[in-house]
């Protein structure tokens, strides 16, 4: 592991102007930097770099963070990868941490095999490029599939050649050990201690990581012996598993996120095809079938899955296989078809660029319209046919995890096959997992009675509360983050009585920290916060105030997760805007009225949030009541809980008529 030293020593010498410079055109603007977003197409600039906080934000895709969560989600390096990028850049040597024995084994390991595949890929185009059986046999068939010299260099494509143990003679004489040569599955080591090469006589197409890492190889024989498999992957090994790689992923990652959309082919020359056609956020399943762990590595570029099959009946089947397993890993998932006796490779070939990209994008269909299209053609007047083709369909909705979308394609689907939207949700019913059941149960009686709002109302009366105190903690948040260490003046007031027992408010003031005062607030009530992330950061600043009690936005954000870092540097960059365009000083609060001071501003959001979260610890316990159960304690709780909010409410009430 690298050691907590490197770390530092990287976090403090990176600049993110620098760093980010390198693959983004910025511009001056006031005290930050401005340029096009990375990430999506945009013609007027929103991505804001501040070099005195060392933070950056995207506006128009919401990401944001420092210089290693940029690294992140630009090059998709894992952290790791990041900070050995930063390292590099800047002259950093890196020390790693102290490792038993047996780690340090498995570690160099690993990496020997990394070396033995980078090696093998130089060694396969060097000798497609510089042997006579290269140049006729390897090259002349990536010629003859029509890929161009750059396209060639830039896959890494090679030839291995027919020798019966050529490689890995070559290779044991540069130095490299036998036994990573078999780990790796470039030499196989017969009963008789002979050598022979796995890939030998074919073309080769590497297979590398989400980093540019060469993991693996697909080799291709161009003979016409039966007896031989046309295609040969290497075996599973430390460094690679055929089911969590995807073919591509290095040179299309980029272009996926900032199209927000991943072309899924089955082959490798598909890709390599449709990357020369211009195409560049294509990947393949390597000839495999796809799995979940593929379907994730998309996931973190984006959610949406276009799956290219070959016109023939085979690739129509792979397809539909597919398609259920996207869903259910949440995706959302589009099909497009080429006609028949074409492929995406042979297709995108003989294809100029805009009309492949208008074919793409005018023939791609829902997943719902492709197999209701595919399923009714396959039944045509056959009523026993067709109620089992509309079970398939419902199935692959069962598949998708959220309800609301579910829904959706439920009623698509009646509207498609002219079918009850009753028959289907019952069907959907007896698919799905016992809570999908029971919740479409209930959606099929509640429109049955029309006694209650629909399900689509009452979600948006849900969302609409959930916004409002996502707003208030956001709020909090955003106030500990700027305000946290100013110490301020705060009025408490207390409820009193004389000595004829008539009540009367008492008001004192005292000076507290701004977080302070937030933590024992909230702390009387012992409540959290509702949104998990709020709640994660709210944990976060407190913790770093304790430590510190001023908070150094830098140290601060480069201790966060990447998922809390982009939180904390959206709201850091929204206070620079409103600083740039309307506030006259730095430490002047963006509130409605004048006269507001911080401590009152920071006492009327925490009277917010802890009205907001008592209101509903009171409805539920309310829930938890039952007609013949003993409530006593839940009622007493909720009168305690009701007197608290009633208090709230009037201290809410008076904050406002004071300063509005």
């Amino acid at each position: 592991m690298i050691s907590k030293n490197t770390i530092d020593t990287v976090f403090e010498t990176a600049r993110v102007e620098e760093v980010i410079g390198d693959f983004v055109v910025l511009k001056r603007s006031g005290t930050n930097l401005k340029g096009l977003s990375p990430f999506s197409n945009e013609k007027s600039p929103s991505f804001m770099v501040s070099p005195v906080k060392q933070i950056w934000k995207d506006f128009s895709s919401g990401k944001g963070g420092n210089a290693v969560a940029f690294l992140m989600e630009h090059e998709h390096f894992s952290y790791p990868e990041a900070i050995r990028y930063l390292a590099k850049k800047y002259n950093i040597e890196i020390e790693e941490t102290v490792q038993t024995d047996a780690q340090k084994e498995q570690m160099n390991e690993r990496e020997s095999m990394y070396l033995v595949s980078e090696y093998a890929q130089r060694y396969f185009q060097d000798i497609m490029m510089n042997t006579d059986e290269g140049q006729a046999i390897g090259y002349s068939y990536f010629k003859e599939r029509g890929f161009t010299g750059e396209t060639i260099k830039k896959f890494g494509l090679g030839y291995s050649p027919e020798g019966y143990d050529a490689f890995s003679k070559d290779a044991l004489g540069k130095g490299y050990k036998l036994e990573y040569l078999e780990k790796t599955g470039f030499t196989i080591v017969r009963e008789d201690g002979r050598m022979a090469d796995r890939f030998r006589g074919r073309v080769m197409f590497p297979i590398q990581s989400m980093s540019g890492r060469v993991l693996g190889f697909g080799g291709r024989i161009l003979g016409n012996d039966k007896k031989v498999a046309k295609y040969l992957n290497s075996p599973e090994s430390d460094i690679y598993h055929k089911s969590k790689v995807l073919y591509g992923i290095f040179h299309a990652k980029q272009a996926i996120a900032k199209k927000d959309n991943c072309y899924l082919v089955e082959g490798y020359t598909d890709v390599i095809q449709m990357h020369q056609a211009g195409i560049e956020n294509v990947v393949a399943s390597s000839g495999t079938a796809l799995t979940p762990d593929q379907i994730r590595l998309i996931s973190r570029l984006t959610k949406n899955i276009t799956v290219l099959f070959d016109g023939d009946a085979a690739g129509l089947r792979a397809s539909i296989r597919g398609i259920d397993l996207i869903l259910e890993e949440g995706m959302n998932v589009k099909v497009c078809g080429f006609p028949d006796g074409d492929d995406p490779d042979s297709f995108a070939k003989r294809t100029p660029h805009d009309e492949l990209v208008a074919y793409l994008e005018n023939n791609a269909k829902d997943f719902i319209q492709f197999k209701a299209s595919l399923l009714m053609d396959e039944a045509k007047q056959d009523p026993v046919k067709k109620a089992g083709l509309i079970r398939d369909m419902v199935t692959s909705i069962s598949k998708i995890p959220d309800r609301i979308q579910r829904e959706v394609y439920i009623q698509e689907t009646a509207r498609i096959m002219d079918i009850s939207e009753q028959v289907l949700v019952s069907t959907l019913a007896q698919l799905a997992t016992k809570d999908i059941a029971e919740a479409d149960k209930k959606l099929k009686e509640e429109r049955a009675a029309q006694t209650m709002k629909p399900v689509k109302d009452e979600f948006t009366a849900e969302q609409v509360r959930i916004d409002i105190l996502d707003r208030v903690e956001r709020k909090i948040i955003e106030i500990l983050l700027l305000y946290g260490g100013n110490t301020e003046e705060f009025e408490d007031v207390y409820i009193k009585f004389d000595e004829f027992g008539k009540e009367f408010e008492h008001t004192e003031r005292k000076e507290y920290k701004v977080y302070e005062r937030i933590y024992l607030n909230l702390q009387e009530d012992e409540i959290q916060f509702a949104n998990p992330v709020f709640r994660d950061l709210y944990k976060a600043t407190i913790d770093y105030y304790m430590a510190h009690e001023l908070l150094e936005a830098d140290a601060f954000l480069n201790a966060l997760p990447q998922e809390l870092q982009q939180v904390v540097a959206d709201i850091y960059m929204q206070e620079e805007r409103y600083h740039v365009h309307e506030w006259e000083e730095r430490k002047q609060i963006p509130v409605k009225h004048k006269n507001m001071t911080i401590a009152a501003y920071t006492t009327e959001h925490i009277v917010d949030l802890r009205w907001l979260l008592l209101g509903r610890l009171v409805q539920d316990l309310k829930l938890q009541v039952t007609p013949d159960g003993d409530n006593m304690e839940i009622l007493m709780s909720v009168m305690d809980y009701n007197t608290l909010v009633n208090y709230l409410s009037r201290k809410f009430s008076r904050l406002r008529s004071h300063f509005y």
